[in-house]
């Protein structure tokens, strides 16, 4: 994933926008994949489509989530007239909480399993939200706001298009979609209706750009079950499934053939033992009598062969049931003859995570199979082909490419233009971008900030870049502590320092070689004056790093403790 650690920054107020204008703001998702946020804003009012949050990578340690940044929006809560959530993954959901510990009665709106999802989530940070269901085909009012929702296909069930009525024009958001023919759940994407929005004039189309560099047309969901019965055909011991915690679809998959080669079902971890209890009580997930355990130790009973466990964890997370797993550190232990299937797609970013978890895990005997060696995982996303047909279907007047990566990005923009839409109106934005639709022309007019906000043990934006260099620098380049006594009246050491080093290997703990310039940065500080113990520290402080670097090439992280005589 994109790791920028700053993002846009305001440059200047912002033009005043015009009464029968639209104002369109991303907070996340441009230029990265996850955090989307879009806020509309016309009339003085205020309406955002989707709150996510974006999953931190291994240079971010010790931060839970990262969520959009939202001091724009902060001084005008009261003027925001609904949440609109197009589908529950968290990349789409994750951040509605801390919105709403901000101002807990904005109206949340979305399909029935999103709004589970949603109010599931809500409970553990004691939300009650102000929840409105809709459907594919309804059409309701916030505001200003006229907003129809469209049905489309994911990865998850009840996903939904928004268009979004203004009288400043029509504006399509498609969330993530793909047009996938046959998809388990006979829920297709309502062709028809962005069909007929087209015909209607579609003024902004901001369209799903993950899979804008695939050729094609992404593949059906039905096509990977001669992969997954073979994984349940072929394997003698137990079959460990991991998946995310909202694939319902493919959750379906993996019990539909468990139950056919005669295997239980456990599930383990708490998100998806959550997601899906929600997905059984709402009709989403159909499970046959007795095919599910209520816990590991009735499934541990059971013969290898007669064993299937769908875990959490596809993503390398270091907490997740997989990883735990793989590190010896789950009360299910890997033995020889298990074989893994992880049954998702690697998150840009998760490379290194997910192949370490699958490196300890054939260390201990298991099979893994996954999307490099199998046909076991097909993408939520639309691919080329499919936003080309759409661009065709919906002529759209101007473009705003959104979810993705910058490469995703340009990609998606350039189809666009190759449909006929006129290359000045594609316009390729990035967080915080403000883009005016104004008489039928949309432009790029200004920024906003929307930085990084990073989550740290439930405290937001507690922990800061320079939070994150010092976690860096403690992790990369070891600490070390020195303890200087002074002689008052001298401004001289009065004795050798301590040096307590952590992070080093036995060779490189003695820092005494560093004590000279220490010596001589005080006498200096003497000479020019210097008495505020904060200078002296920062004095020492840089005496030290020097020397590290220049005897050891390393830069670790000086704590000096100055104490008088």
């Amino acid at each position: 994933m994109s790791r920028r650690s700053t993002r846009t920054k305001r440059t200047g107020s912002l033009p005043t926008l015009p009464p029968h204008g639209l104002r369109v703001v991303p907070l996340g998702g441009l230029g990265e994949i996850g955090r989307n946020m879009t806020v509309f804003e016309h009339a003085g009012r205020l309406l955002i489509v989707d709150c996510g949050v974006l999953f931190p990578d291994e240079h971010q340690p010790g931060v839970d989530v990262i969520i959009p940044d939202f001091s724009w929006i902060r001084d005008r809560l009261d003027k925001v007239d609904a949440i609109v959530l197009t589908h529950g993954h968290e990349d789409h959901i994750g951040g509605v909480p801390y919105l709403l510990r901000e101002r807990p009665d904005i109206p949340v709106v979305g399909s029935r399993l999103t709004l589970a999802l949603i109010e599931a989530k809500l409970v553990e940070h004691r939300i009650k939200p102000r929840t409105v269901e809709v459907a594919e085909g309804d059409r309701r009012s916030f505001g200003p706001f006229d907003c129809e929702f469209v049905a489309v296909n994911h990865s998850i069930p009840d996903g939904l298009a928004v268009a979004i009525r203004t009288k400043a024009g029509l504006v399509l958001h498609t969330g993530d979609f793909k047009m996938d023919q046959f998809p388990l759940d006979g829920r297709v994407t309502d062709l028809r209706a962005f069909a007929r929005l087209g015909e209607e004039g579609v003024d902004l189309f901001l369209p799903d750009s993950t899979n804008a560099e695939v050729p094609g047309f992404t593949v059906s969901e039905g096509e990977l079950a001669p992969a997954i019965d073979k994984v349940f055909r072929e394997t003698k011991g137990r079959v460990i499934v991991s998946s995310f915690a909202s694939h319902v679809h493919r959750i379906q998959q993996v019990l539909d053939t468990a139950h056919r080669h005669n295997r239980k079902v456990a599930f383990v971890g708490r998100s998806m033992v959550r997601n899906m209890g929600i997905a059984r009580e709402l009709g989403y997930l159909t499970i046959p009598d007795s095919l599910v355990v209520k816990d590991m130790k009735a499934l541990e009973r059971l013969r290898p062969d007669q064993q299937t466990i769908i875990a959490t964890g596809s993503q390398g997370e270091p907490m997740a049931a997989l990883a735990r797993m793989a590190n010896r550190d789950h009360p299910v232990e890997i033995t020889p003859g298990d074989t893994v299937l992880m049954a998702s797609s690697l998150i840009p970013g998760n490379e290194n995570a997910i192949y370490r978890v699958i490196n300890e895990l054939t260390r201990w005997g298991a099979n893994v199979v996954h999307k490099g060696n199998a046909k076991v995982h097909v993408s939520g996303h639309a691919s080329a082909g499919e936003l080309a047909y759409c661009y065709n279907i919906i002529e759209p007047t101007n473009v705003l490419p959104v979810h993705g990566e910058w490469r995703h990005l340009r990609a998606n923009a350039d189809i666009a233009i190759r449909t006929g839409v006129d290359a000045d109106r594609v316009l390729i934005a990035q967080d915080g971008s403000v883009i005016d639709l104004v008489d039928g022309r949309a432009r790029i007019t200004g920024t906003v900030p929307a930085g990084l906000v990073y989550v740290d043990a439930m405290t937001v934006g507690g922990a800061t870049e320079e939070t994150l260099h010092v976690r860096r620098t403690l992790a990369e380049e070891g600490v070390v502590t020195i303890v200087c006594i002074i002689d008052p009246d001298t401004g001289k050491l009065a004795e050798e320092p301590d040096y307590l080093a952590h992070g080093f290997p036995p060779d490189l703990l003695d820092f005494s070689g560093a004590t000279p310039l220490i010596q001589k940065a005080l006498t200096k500080a003497t000479t020019d004056g210097i008495e505020d113990l904060a200078q002296i520290e920062d004095l020492v402080r840089r005496a030290a790093s020097t020397w590290a670097h220049r005897t050891h090439r390393r830069s670790p992280l000086i704590i000096p403790v100055v104490v008088d005589a």
